[in-house]
């Protein structure tokens, strides 16, 4: 992998992150120099990056940006996602409320904790990872909890609570829309 492929990569995950861009420009900058220092004393690239740099690049953002504020953000933009999620069901049946069952909460619980989980410790699940989990961890504890507990409604939730959780990540989404355009640009 080349210096720029390595620099490429690295930007493209804290943009992901939302790394603010002097923070990104200045953490560049310095990888940048590394590198450069590296290749005049005739070491590699991965000596500096070590074997995967998405694994480096999340290890120095998890370092730059608090605890606090990457799990305020994941958990805004979930509930921004699962505000999505439970909106489609709502325009797909035309209703105005919903029935939920216990499997279905189970599904939706343990695939959030998994993909939150992931994301704080390792970074983007990516799209096949993300479908893995639903596959293979979510799936099985949803139709679990549905034979142990029953398939009647635990609670019916009303039309306007699906808008009411997009508005945490509602930010989120739009600076990360901002950032995408203006990188584009």
């Amino acid at each position: 992998m080349t210096n720029a492929q390595i620099l490429a990569a690295c930007r493209s995950n804290w943009e992901y992150r939302g790394i603010d861009d002097a923070s990104m420009r200045e953490m560049l900058d310095e990888l940048s120099a590394h590198l450069e220092d590296a290749e005049a004393a005739g070491r590699t690239a991965q000596d500096v990056v070590g074997g995967n740099v998405r694994t480096f690049a999340a290890a120095w953002a998890r370092a730059r940006t608090p605890l606090p504020r990457r799990m305020l953000r994941s958990a805004s933009i979930g509930c921004y996602f699962a505000g999505w999620v439970l909106l489609i069901p709502y325009l797909t049946r035309w209703t105005t409320q919903l029935d939920v069952t216990p499997g279905n909460l189970a599904f939706w619980v343990v695939l959030a904790a998994v993909t939150i989980a992931w994301k704080l410790r390792r970074g983007s699940l990516g799209f096949r990872r993300s479908w893995a989990v639903a596959l293979f961890v979510a799936l099985p504890a949803g139709i679990l909890v549905d034979r142990l507990a029953g398939d009647g409604p635990l609670f019916t939730l009303p039309l306007w609570a699906p808008p009411l959780l997009l508005l945490p990540g509602l930010p989120y989404a739009v600076a990360d829309l901002r950032a995408r355009r203006s990188g584009a640009a």
